[in-house]
């Protein structure tokens, strides 16, 4: 045993720690009882109807080419048609073709766009900026499937023709909720500042707090780990701080203009079917030998949406 340096006394007398009671058995803590077995998603996928199902539209499907692969994106015109009208404009006249992604945000977004800002790429029939379409009137709506839980961000949430979205009933509007792989358009300061020649994907938390400041103009169903797993920029807001680090796009084509046997052949499953009800429930309420606590919640960034391509069971 130590002696104390100043007292002679032992260092554990001296620190007290000689009055104190010898410690007490560990207690032993009893594991949660085991989640009875649940059907899970896979399940409620399996026993889907045909009918359960709906296959992309083409005429508002786009193919992000880049040199890693396809990514597939479906607009949304109900929630911002003019943005839309407008990227697909872009689209048609080969804007994107050889631009870049230029940012790539940890947890955050990939932005494409052109890196060149002080000798743009010029824009043919296309408009370079729009006013925001933030929100939209509720009216417009009609295809609407509330989720059953509460949401810190909005009166109500759900799913409109297959994209997250909410509604304020009392203001009469509806909008594009802020969740993973979401595809917004970029602005500046000003509400009218941007038309869709930069473009975003959400890649990490989903940003809820952006809802009704951005225009948002449908999201990603396909390709999105070639998105999130880019290499992150080191400059500020995760832009890449060199030319040769941006991602080229080879090109971004409208499906409709695609030959069909080029196109991918995915359905999406309808968020107003009954199978679709299945798939939330199976994720609010996890069971089986792994899960030991049920969340009993689903929050609608959290709701996933199957997609497969088609002929798959």
């Amino acid at each position: 045993m130590y002696l104390h340096p100043l007292s002679g006394l032992t260092l554990a007398t001296a620190l007290g720690l000689a009055q104190l009671p010898a410690l007490a058995a560990p207690v032993q803590i009893k594991a949660p009882a085991e989640l009875p077995a649940r059907a899970t998603i896979a399940d409620a996928v399996k026993a889907s109807k045909p009918s359960d199902w709906r296959p992309l539209d083409p005429d508002n499907t786009l193919y992000l080419e880049i040199p890693a692969g396809r990514v597939v994106l479906e607009l949304a015109p109900d929630f911002a048609p003019k943005h839309v009208a407008n990227i697909k404009a872009l689209v048609a006249e080969q804007y994107y073709d050889g631009l870049a992604i230029t940012r790539a945000q940890d947890n955050w977004v990939v932005q494409w766009g052109d890196p060149d800002e002080k000798n743009p790429k010029p824009i043919q029939h296309a408009q370079r900026t729009l006013p925001g379409e933030f929100t939209v009137p509720l009216t417009g709506i009609k295809n609407f499937t509330r989720l059953p839980d509460g949401d810190g961000y909005a009166p109500q949430v759900g799913h409109s023709n297959g994209f997250p979205s909410a509604r304020d009933p009392k203001s009469g509007t509806a909008w594009l909720t802020h969740c993973y792989a979401t595809l917004g358009v970029g602005r500046d300061n000003a509400s009218d500042s941007g038309g869709g020649t930069e473009l975003y994907v959400v890649i990490g938390q989903s940003p809820r707090h952006l809802d009704r400041d951005i225009t948002v103009v449908g999201r990603v169903v396909a390709g999105m780990p070639l998105l999130s797993t880019l290499p992150r920029g080191t400059a500020p807001m995760g832009f890449y701080d060199s030319p040769d680090k941006n991602v080229p796009i080879k090109a971004i084509r409208l499906a409709a203009s695609v030959p069909l046997a080029q196109r991918a052949n995915l359905e999406v499953m309808r968020t107003d079917s009954a199978a679709y009800q299945a798939v939330l429930e199976a994720q609010r309420h996890r069971g089986g030998p792994w899960s030991k606590v049920t969340a009993g919640h689903i929050d609608v960034c959290n709701a996933p949406i199957p997609v497969r391509e088609v002929g798959s069971k």
